[in-house]
C-alpha cells in the first residue's frame, strides 16, 4: 500500500488534532508536518515535500489562497485541499486560479474528506465537480473565465497541442475526471495521464487549471456547461 504524506495547516491546534487523529486511524496516510500560519506552511511544505496539503483559507498573516499560489509555483505536483466557510463563486474562482485541487466547507463530514484525499492523491481535481454541482457557482466561475478571455489579447492562434490533446484538455475544462475522459475517448487511464503530462510540458504550466486558462485565452478550446 502506498502511503500519502500530508501537511496539516490550521490556526487552531484543536482542529489540527482532530484531523491528525482521524488520519492516524488510516495507515495509508502519514502526517509529515503541521503549521498554524501561512509562513510556517510554506516552510513546512519546502521541508516535508508532502503529497497533499490540508489547509484552512483564513490563516493569520498569509492566507490560504496566497499560500496555495506559493506552493504551486515551487511544488506543482502537490495537491492542495482548502477548507472555507465561503462557498460562493467568487471564492471558488480564486481557489481555481490558485491551483487548488479541492475546496471544501469547514463542516465537511469525514467520509467526504477521506474520499477527497484519495482523489487528490490520484491527481484529480474535485474542485471541478464542485463547480458543476452548484449551478450558481458554475455560472460565476464560467463568467469569470470567459471574462479572462475577453480581457486579454489572443496571443496566438497556433496550438502546439495535438488534436487528441485538445480533446483531452476540453474534457478537463468541462470538469471530467481522468477516468471519465478515458471512457469517453476509449483510451486507458494511463494514456490520459500521459496526455495531461504532455499538455503541461508543452504549455510550460504547473497544473491542469493553468493549462485550461492558457488554452482558453488563446481560443484553442471553449468551456461550456451541461445544458448550454
Amino acid at each position: 500500500m502506498s502511503v500519502t504524506s500530508v501537511v496539516l495547516v490550521h490556526a487552531h491546534a484543536l482542529f489540527r488534532e482532530g484531523l491528525r487523529q482521524h488520519l492516524l486511524a488510516h495507515p495509508e496516510f502519514r502526517i509529515v508536518g503541521e503549521a498554524s500560519n501561512g509562513q510556517q506552511a510554506i516552510q513546512m511544505v519546502d521541508y516535508g515535500e508532502p503529497d497533499v496539503v490540508l489547509m484552512e483559507v483564513d490563516l493569520p498573516g498569509v492566507n490560504g489562497l496566497e499560500v496555495s499560489r506559493a506552493i504551486k509555483r515551487t511544488h506543482p505536483h502537490i495537491g492542495i485541499i482548502l477548507f472555507s466557510s465561503e462557498m460562493d463563486g467568487d471564492h471558488v474562482v480564486k481557489a481555481i486560479r490558485a491551483g487548488v485541487a479541492a475546496y471544501l466547507p469547514r463542516n465537511v463530514d469525514w467520509a467526504t474528506l477521506l474520499a477527497t484525499l484519495h482523489e487528490v492523491r490520484r491527481g484529480s481535481y474535485p474542485i471541478n465537480d464542485l463547480v458543476l454541482s452548484l449551478p450558481d457557482v458554475a455560472t460565476q466561475v464560467l463568467a469569470a473565465f470567459r471574462q479572462m478571455v475577453v480581457d486579454e489579447d489572443v496571443q496566438s492562434i497556433y496550438s502546439p497541442l495535438s488534436p487528441r490533446e485538445l480533446e483531452v484538455l476540453e474534457l478537463v475544462a468541462a470538469g471530467r475526471t481522468n477516468k471519465e475522459i478515458a471512457q469517453l475517448l476509449d483510451i486507458s487511464n494511463q494514456t490520459v495521464k500521459n496526455h495531461v503530462s504532455s499538455i503541461l510540458r508543452k504549455l510550460a504550466v504547473n497544473d491542469r487549471t493553468q493549462a485550461v486558462v492558457y488554452a482558453m485565452r488563446r481560443g484553442w478550446i471553449k468551456v461550456t456547461l451541461p445544458g448550454e
